[in-house]
């Protein structure tokens, strides 16, 4: 699948980005958005005394960033907004089917949302988003790393407001690296990396138990080979063509089960998932894993809890993930949360300009150094602080910038589903075959002639 529709932005030189970036465009509540909040608030209230409205976001289980956040964009409102936070399930799908339910019933308490990206092309192609002004458009995607962008277009339109951005690395144990001979300055395979292990009687820690986590790395890896989940995208689930029965799907299955079936892969691979690929990676039989960047401050608050030595995490690299082909570049997964404002809001034009703050490269900044999640905004990368608590930000920037999304589709749901069910376990999986039996699979359900 090609991925979604690049967005035309004005061309900027890095100096100007940084400038806009900083700038009116992404202060909290610069010009042009006080301008509109200014004016929602009058439409709104006409002056009522019972006060300014409150807008309610709905947000997925962090470490308290988000509201925080919330906290600090009611601040910066001066009375034009308050924005209160409302907790989703922890699960992803969970969440999905919380809003969806509440959307379909036209619920016009939803006034921001943060959004899984898989899920954003199903919302938006059911009118549950709000359309994003042309203005806010162009502002809240300046300077933003393109898979965010990505992320957040779906029918060649900017629909949600990039907010965070997540990547997995290829975490190394240094030691291990060394002993192996391997310049993990430059462009590793996947190949590579278990052969290091192996020789060396140490791990390879991927995602291989069946939940979207297992998607995430199919996806990666087929990309990474030169395919796509879906070759050919439609609107009609019956005009989808995938592209798990090609030479890029047979690829991505092979290294699939190369590293299930090998000797570097942990006695549980089949239901690990990327906590348990975190608890491998800090043990002694260590070597490689692919996870998120949450794995760094999880080993240094367990350094300061006393229960891992300080050695574990000095030992820690990371690079960018690993590639399938050695003269292919990686595409890395892409994840993250982007911002949709609800259709059946009361107050949309707030709550656009609500997300101009809680996208300001000071509340990115904050997010990412004190709950872990990457920032979408390139300017942020620069922050002394985002580098002192994350020194490998720059190898997050450039996997966020070689990501590729997974599949965008009003269908991701049942297409996830079918590639968890054709490609798990990992170790059984027959490459040669498994595309053209998930293909059969996903493609029956796509045509209601089958359920998952």
């Amino acid at each position: 699948m090609p991925n979604a529709p690049r967005v035309g932005v004005r061309s900027r030189t890095a100096g100007g980005r940084r400038a806009a970036a900083r700038g009116r465009s992404r202060r909290l509540l610069g010009g042009a958005a006080v301008a509109l909040v200014g004016a929602s608030l009058l439409s709104a209230c006409g002056g009522d005394s019972a006060g300014p409205p409150t807008l309610t976001w709905y947000i997925n289980p962090d470490s308290g960033g988000q509201a925080e956040i919330a906290t600090r964009c009611t601040e910066a409102a001066n009375g034009a907004y308050s924005i209160e936070t409302a907790l989703l399930p922890r699960d992803a799908n969970a969440q999905r089917e919380q809003l969806i339910r509440r959307l379909a019933a036209n619920d016009d308490s939803i006034d921001l949302m943060s959004l899984d990206p898989p899920f954003i092309p199903e919302f938006a192609q059911a009118g549950f988003l709000a359309p994003v002004p042309d203005g806010v458009a162009g502002r809240v995607t300046e300077g933003v790393v393109q898979s965010s962008i990505d992320g957040s277009t779906w029918d060649g339109e900017i629909v949600a407001v990039p907010f965070w951005a997540n990547t997995q690395l290829l975490w190394y144990r240094k030691s291990v690296a060394e002993a192996a001979g391997l310049d993990m300055t430059q462009p590793v395979t996947w190949d590579q990396i278990v052969q290091a292990a192996e020789g060396q009687g140490k791990r390879v820690d991927a995602q291989g138990t069946r939940a979207e986590s297992l998607t995430v790395w199919f996806n990666a890896l087929i990309e990474s080979a030169g395919g796509s989940i879906i070759a050919e995208n439609a609107q009609d689930p019956k005009k989808i063509v995938l592209g798990l029965d090609t030479a890029a799907g047979e690829r991505a299955a092979e290294v699939m089960k190369m590293v299930a079936t090998s000797d570097a892969a942990g006695p549980a691979f089949s239901t690990e998932n990327e906590d348990a690929s975190a608890t491998g990676f800090e043990g002694p039989d260590a070597g490689f894993q692919v996870n998120y960047p949450f794995v760094w401050p999880r080993a240094l608050s367990a350094v300061e809890a006393g229960t891992l030595d300080a050695s574990v995490p000095d030992d820690y690299g990371a690079a960018v993930y690993p590639r399938v082909n050695a003269d292919e570049p990686a595409a890395p997964p892409y994840g993250g949360i982007n911002l949709g404002v609800g259709a059946f809001s009361k107050y949309p034009d707030l709550a656009f300009a609500a997300t101009e703050c809680i996208t300001t490269d000071e509340n990115q900044a904050y997010y990412f150094t004190t709950n872990g999640n990457p920032a979408s905004s390139k300017a942020v990368y620069d922050d002394p602080a985002v580098l002192e608590t994350f020194p490998m930000a720059p190898v997050i920037q450039e996997s966020l910038e070689l990501a590729a999304p997974r599949p965008q589709t009003p269908y991701y749901n049942e297409i996830s589903v079918g590639i968890q069910r054709s490609y798990h376990p990992p170790a059984s999986i027959n490459p040669q075959t498994v595309g053209e039996k998930a293909t059969e699979l996903i493609t029956a359900v796509l045509r209601k002639e089958r359920l998952l």
